[in-house]
């Protein structure tokens, strides 16, 4: 089985779709409030309320590009179908957020199963302040539940905080995390962390970097650093490169994407925070734009609130 075959994903649980709505209450309100607005007095779809639309999406943090690309395929819609009413439009825009979603070459990730990669390492980037510990603990603990045996890396060496956080999440969800005295070198601890899992035959590795967006240059450095000395231990090492991003940031965690991509080989995505933000729309965006998989969305405060993104329940939930 390949890096990202999975097996067939589980339908929704009821919990995670009420967790989900939930988590995206204030996206809603503001979104479909918004819409609702943008219709006012009119019954078919025309130029004023595409302009209105496209206002609605770019306040939503859609993103611009994004945004454009939106109103151009529900222009072309209208185009073709002569006549659409404003009833119609929710639906239309809900088709059209999804088939764009769909178009970009990347799956919705199943479950929390890794294939055949033994540990499978996950290197975890991201500024301070994003909820990348947070997340890290979650993780591992549905990675926990789905039967895996997991061991953390506190490679972030330059904050007490961000080493005693993680040996704390290490406690909470009972797996165990490898630490070194403060201002150790971080490839040390990566390289630690890689060696004793594969000793103790542990399936998942995640190692904590240092959240600082230094310039790029240092920060490609680092990272480049610590994926190497972890492909000395086992090839082909981190396997995921997941870069969290804190998604009541809105456009900022367009930029911090921007600038990590340009650092360093991100292959996954987490978005944090949706249940504290009306900026939810930024999912939208930054799917569309980077075409790295959204892996993860933070909807809730519980430990079971780091949910597998799926495109689809996504914008159902956003619509709802």
């Amino acid at each position: 089985m390949g890096l990202f075959d999975f097996f067939k994903k589980k339908p929704q649980t009821q919990e995670e779709e009420q967790a989900l709505d939930k988590g995206l209450e204030k996206t809603k309100e503001g979104f479909l409030s918004k819409i609702t607005k943008a219709v006012v007095g009119k019954s078919t779809v025309d130029d004023d309320v595409l302009d209105n639309l496209e206002e609605v999406l770019v306040t939503s943090d859609v993103g611009v590009t994004t945004t454009l690309k939106i109103i151009d395929r529900i222009q072309a819609r209208v185009a073709r179908d002569k006549y659409v009413s404003t009833s119609e439009l929710n639906t239309l825009l809900k088709e059209e957020i999804q088939t764009l979603l769909a178009e970009n070459n990347s799956s919705d990730f199943e479950n929390f199963n890794y294939g055949d990669h033994k540990p499978y390492v996950i290197m975890v980037v991201g500024v301070n302040g994003v909820g990348k510990t947070t997340t890290i603990g979650k993780l591992a603990h549905q990675l926990k539940q789905a039967g895996s045996k997991v061991v953390l890396g506190a490679a972030d060496t330059f904050r007490a905080a961000a080493v005693d956080q993680l040996k704390l999440w290490g406690e909470r969800v009972g797996v165990r995390v490898v630490a070194q005295a403060m201002g150790s070198d971080p490839a040390s601890v990566a390289y630690d962390t890689v060696k004793s899992a594969v000793a103790n035959g542990e399936d998942v590795c995640i190692i904590d970097t240092a959240g600082r967006l230094h310039n790029k240059v240092g920060l490609m450095n680092e990272l480049t650093k610590i994926k190497n000395v972890m492909q000395k231990v086992v090839p082909g090492a981190p396997h995921e490169i997941l870069l969290v991003l804190d998604a009541s940031t809105g456009q900022n965690a367009i930029e911090q994407c921007t600038q990590f991509t340009q650092a360093t080989d991100v292959n996954a995505l987490a978005l944090t925070k949706l249940d504290g933000t009306a900026k939810g729309g930024v999912v939208i965006g930054i799917s569309d734009q980077f075409k790295i998989p959204v892996k993860y969305i933070g909807v809730g405060e519980k430990i079971g609130d780091l949910q597998l993104f799926n495109k689809k329940e996504f914008v159902d939930s956003l619509f709802k």
